[in-house]
């Protein structure tokens, strides 16, 4: 149970910043091939974050890969966003 906290909260935390990026970074006019991709990668990054985080609890760095994707992928929205509205 204890696991299961952790997860939703750590899912709590990221998703909803993601979130609000990517409709900021939607309003760039991206590329659909490379939006669509990127939230993808990011639903399987977090998915699989999820599982490894409170179903399948594994060792680093399998928990800090899949998050880091997420992460990475949150940033470079982020920059995206940073530089088309300068």
């Amino acid at each position: 149970i204890k696991f299961i906290c952790r997860g939703h909260q750590n899912d709590v935390e990221n998703i909803p910043l993601f979130l609000v990026v990517a409709f900021f970074y939607i309003l760039t006019e991206p590329s659909q091939f490379l939006a669509v991709n990127l939230f993808r990668a990011y639903t399987v990054a977090r998915i699989l974050h999820t599982f490894v985080y409170t179903i399948v609890v594994l060792p680093q760095p399998s928990r800090g890969l899949a998050w880091g994707v997420g992460y990475v992928i949150t940033i470079y929205m982020a920059l995206q966003v940073i530089i088309s509205f300068l």
